[in-house]
């Protein structure tokens, strides 16, 4: 344990004990709780398009956009037609990171991280290259992970003529986790490709069967809660697909994988998806970092706390020393 940043590398009782949550951290998630509590769950709602319109406009529980005028848009080519990438380049990078963003198959978008990315590209001095793949339910299963595999493969045909480097690293953010061990699954088993040399995996969904601390969270709402991830998971894919390794990768063959970072606070729904997921990653023969934040809730290090910074710290460390 640090003490500074009350994280744990590995496990340890001391870890999930609610002692170890900082007062920071217990009034910040009140604040969460309470400001979510005013708005009509995501579970009670119909129009996805109207809900990403109001995170667009700022409308909602979530601040305005912040958009960089550092980054840029390409588009290559994909199965379903084209796939568009957004990125952040450093004129001198040391590697490339592919970053899948989060939002449960369903929201969110290559732009609405750009603060954290363009600050991952600078730290690490990388080039970032985040992949606006296409979102359920309009575009159900497997049209998000089609999109991503099609954007790593582009990367390890391009990357060192287009972006100056091929040492590639991927990563995500709850779904975008999930859709990033996807990815390096295809790659392996479709293609034989094995050039990624790291993967930065933060509170990812890996049981859309769900694992106990998910099933058993209820309707508590901090970020997620049960009836939230099942609204995902029912847009996202059927119900009778979900113990298919290409839909659940905790049920996968996960020998050849890359170093990871497994990252995951101990009041998020998808705790034990992360403990699991960690645990068969270091059972298949795989390098495996675990951080466990105490009172970390899902998406925790978007918000400016101790133990936020913390995390991001521990991911950029992570990635730089990876590319050595």
């Amino acid at each position: 344990m640090t003490t500074k940043t009350k994280m744990w590398h590995g496990l340890a009782p001391a870890a999930f004990d609610p002692a170890s949550i900082d007062d920071e951290t217990r009034q910040v998630n009140d604040l969460i709780e309470r400001t979510l509590a005013a708005f009509p769950s995501l579970h009670t709602r119909s129009d996805v398009a109207e809900i990403r319109r109001e995170r667009e406009e700022g409308r909602g529980p979530f601040p305005p956009l912040v958009l960089s005028s550092r980054a840029t848009v390409r588009e290559i080519p994909g199965r379903a037609g084209t796939v568009k990438l957004r990125i952040f380049a450093h004129p001198d990078p040391r590697g490339v990171y592919l970053h899948l963003h989060g939002g449960g198959w369903t929201l969110g978008a290559a732009h609405q991280q750009d603060p954290p990315l363009e600050m991952l590209a600078d730290t690490c001095r990388v080039t970032v290259v985040s992949v606006e793949y296409r979102l359920a339910p309009e575009h159900p299963y497997p049209a998000g992970p089609d999109d991503c595999e099609d954007a790593a493969l582009w990367l390890l045909a391009n990357a060192k003529r287009e972006l100056g480097s091929d040492r590639l690293l991927i990563g995500g953010e709850s779904a975008g986790a999930h859709l990033s061990v996807v990815t390096l699954l295809r790659l392996r088993a479709r293609n034989g490709a094995t050039g990624f040399a790291g993967a930065n995996l933060v509170y990812g969904c890996y049981d859309l069967g769900f694992t106990p601390s998910m099933a058993r969270w209820g309707e508590r709402n901090l970020i997620l809660s049960t009836p939230i991830v099942e609204w995902f998971a029912d847009h996202f894919v059927p119900r009778a697909r979900r113990a298919e390794p290409d839909v659940s990768p905790i049920h996968a063959d996960l020998r050849g994988m890359p170093p990871a970072l497994f990252s995951v606070g101990t009041m998020d729904p998808l705790l034990d998806d992360t403990l699991y997921m960690h645990a068969r990653w270091l059972a298949a023969g795989n390098a495996s970092q675990l951080a466990v934040f105490p009172g970390g809730i899902h998406a925790f290090n978007a918000f400016p706390t101790a133990l936020g910074r913390a995390a991001n710290e521990l991911q950029m460390s992570f990635l730089a020393a990876t590319l050595g």
